[in-house]
């Protein structure tokens, strides 16, 4: 027997994907929109770079716009608040920001920076004792990172320091690769060796076995040169821009353009969308853009998009990642001993998930249950159609009519959602009924 279905929004949020809330949790306060000054040396949201924001940030975003709901919150924050003093590390910092982002059922993308761009959002004051160490030109936006070899040294050791602590849980899903430069970005890389910023990219390797890396896109050589160690994915800043999107992204990322099939794609938007469209960027060019470099999640930085787009972003997000289709389930009239069933899913996302996550299969009526480990792993389905085989022995379930339910759930998720119109109890899919004999 062989029942069809169709595709359904799914019924909630799914770990890993879509848009992320910047330096919040899900529900919270939006920035307000700042319109984008060019006379303006500074940048004009650099007091919300770094966690957490102060109480003096206008968040009235949510009175201005839209912004689509989350599970993945995007969190920066600098050395000195790891690292206040050489040696000292503050650890319940980081494990607040996890456990605040886990109440909120959101998974972390996280990034130390050895500093921001204001004075105050500086290396630690520790560190400028050892080295000279470079303050904001006058009237500029951006600051330069020490030049002392001590400087990566020491910021590769608090790193390392992050991994040994952190590596592996659950609600980490994603280290942002920290260069030098104001936020981690990379600013004036020439004043560093090759080796130097291998050695930097090795800590992050070699600590972070299992949590997801990303690093920047416009390092093709130093991904592909991490990837030899981990899977590593690519983040893009500066997204959305018409010279990133139509020049420096294209010509950055052919060396990289397979490494989304193993580790995470990400993106960051150049400002915010309410800017986007005030300078009449083509918005439906963008997300098509971003569609074919399969990303799968972006960091609007939680400020408010215009109402106008709403339909738009809402399509955007739901082919963002993974989004797994029921197409058919296939199973025999009756069984005994075991049952073979075959299930075929389309993945309409672009791209797959990079976390293991559990295929169950339950049997039940109205007097017994039972739940079994498909064994399958779903991170190989890639965009497009899969068929899987599922084996079930049937030797402790009683005889008597079931119905067959299907059910995804891992870690950080005891509900994951197929976005199918087969019956729904909240947890499984209803996809098909069996006599046990």
């Amino acid at each position: 027997m062989i029942n069809r279905f169709n595709y359904k929004k799914e019924a909630g949020l799914n770990p890993y994907i879509g848009f992320d809330s910047f330096q919040h949790f899900k529900g919270e306060a939006l920035y307000s929109d700042v319109v984008v000054k060019p006379e303006n040396g500074m940048c004009e949201t650099e007091n919300f770079e770094c966690y957490p924001i102060g109480d003096d940030v206008p968040q009235n975003g949510r009175e201005e716009g839209y912004y689509p709901d989350t599970s993945v919150a995007y969190i920066r924050i600098l050395w000195k608040e790891f690292e206040p003093q050489r040696g000292v590390y503050n650890y319940d910092f980081i494990q607040q920001i996890l456990d605040d982002a886990k109440a909120h059922g959101q998974t972390v993308v996280f990034r130390l920076m050895a500093h921001s761009t204001r004075w105050q959002d500086d290396v630690p004051e520790w560190l400028k004792e050892l080295i000279p160490c470079p303050e904001r030109p006058t009237g500029k936006r951006v600051k330069d990172s020490p030049t002392d070899p001590l400087f990566l040294e020491l910021f590769s050791e608090a790193v390392r320091k992050i991994g040994e602590r952190f590596d592996g849980n659950p609600t980490l899903d994603i280290i942002d690769i920290s260069l030098p430069g104001s936020w981690g970005e990379g600013h004036k890389l020439e004043n560093y060796s090759a080796e130097s910023l291998r050695k930097l990219v090795d800590t992050y390797t070699s600590v972070f076995k299992k949590t997801n890396l990303v690093g920047q896109s416009f390092l093709p050589d130093l991904l592909a040169y991490a990837s030899k160690e981990k899977p590593v994915g690519w983040r893009g800043d500066g997204f959305g821009e018409p010279e990133h999107m139509e020049k420096i992204y294209p010509s950055r990322i052919e060396k990289i353009k397979d490494l989304w099939k193993t580790a995470p794609v990400s993106f960051e938007s150049y400002w915010w969308l309410g800017e986007w469209q005030r300078k009449g960027w083509d918005i439906d060019a963008i997300i098509n853009q971003s569609l074919e470099w399969h990303l799968s999640s972006f960091n609007a930085k939680s400020a408010p998009i215009p109402y106008e787009w709403k339909d738009k972003i809402d399509a955007w997000v739901d082919k963002m990642g993974y989004h797994y289709v029921i197409d058919s389930f296939a199973s025999p009239e009756d069984a005994k001993g075991s049952a073979e069933f075959e299930l075929s899913v389309d993945n309409v996302g672009v791209a797959p998930i990079y976390r293991e996550a559990i295929l169950s299969v339950k049997l039940s009526n109205g007097e017994n249950e039972y739940v079994f480990d498909s064994g399958i792993d779903i991170r190989k389905w890639m965009p497009g159609k899969h068929t899987e085989k599922i084996d079930i022995a049937l030797d402790d379930v009683k005889s008597g009519e079931y119905a067959i339910s299907i059910g995804l759930s891992n870690e950080v998720a005891s509900i994951m959602y197929f976005c199918s119109d087969a019956p729904f109890d909240g947890a499984f899919y209803e996809v098909g009924k069996i006599k046990v004999l």
